[in-house]
């Protein structure tokens, strides 16, 4: 039987009956990987030190009849100072669900495997303060939603196509982006925005996090990107979610 290796990052783990554990890796040359941990629950597993929830690894693997098993695993980077920082493991868990619901298929993006690993690191952070951990979360969920092929319109109408200039904008999630006043009056679909917050979503569109994070952001551009990042996951889930 063949043995496969790579490196990936564990973003979830699952009981599997009594003594296993089922975890969901992105890696390097497989993507999104479920690899079965065969017995790795039981006291004298030399596995279960090795593989840990939000940790980088090096890790084999058999293909068995209906899971891949894991036969090997090193540990690389274990991102320790999250786990002792509740507010950084909470989004870590979030990030985990929408990696797990977004990416259906075992195919290698070595793109996204950069954002997960990136992202971590900012988390990992001890010198960050939770403002820029919240708004490197969002950063994380818009720019994969790009990499996976739902990046929203974020200059012109995406209805009529034309610019969007006047000083009330829209976006419509269905349409896929923003919306001019003159569509937004003939279909009546979609909802008001402030320059502020398309302001925030191109930033975070054109993958430039420096700038965002230096970015004077107040409670009210904060509440209106949770809102719509809400509401653009529930579109792609087609039901509704919440991101945190």
């Amino acid at each position: 039987m063949p043995k496969f290796r790579d490196i990936g990052f564990v973003f979830k783990k699952e009981e599997n009956g009594e003594y296993d554990f089922l975890f969901k890796i992105f890696s390097k040359d497989f993507g999104k990987v479920e690899v079965l941990g065969k017995g790795i629950r039981k006291i004298n597993s030399k596995l279960k030190y090795q593989i840990n929830l939000f940790s980088l690894v090096e890790f084999e693997f058999v293909q068995g009849r209906f899971f891949k098993r894991l036969t090997g695993v090193i540990a690389i980077e274990r991102f320790k100072n999250l786990k002792q920082n509740i507010r950084a493991l909470s989004l870590s868990y979030y990030i985990g669900e929408i990696l797990d619901k977004l990416i259906i298929r075992e195919e290698k993006d070595i793109m996204i495997f950069n954002l997960i690993l990136n992202e971590f690191k900012i988390l990992n952070d001890v010198n960050l303060p939770f403002r820029v951990h919240y708004l490197s979360y969002y950063y994380f969920f818009w720019n994969l939603a790009s990499l996976l092929g739902y990046s929203p319109n974020l200059y012109s109408c995406c209805v009529c196509d034309k610019m969007v200039r006047s000083q009330k904008i829209y976006f419509n999630v269905k349409e896929g982006g923003l919306m001019c006043f003159h569509c937004f009056q003939n279909t009546m679909s979609g909802f008001l925005v402030s320059q502020n917050l398309i302001k925030i979503l191109r930033i975070i569109n054109s993958k430039d996090f420096h700038i965002l994070q230096r970015l004077k952001i107040g409670k009210k551009e904060i509440g209106e990107l949770k809102y719509i990042s809400n509401l653009y996951l529930s579109f792609l889930l087609n039901y509704e979610t919440e991101l945190i």
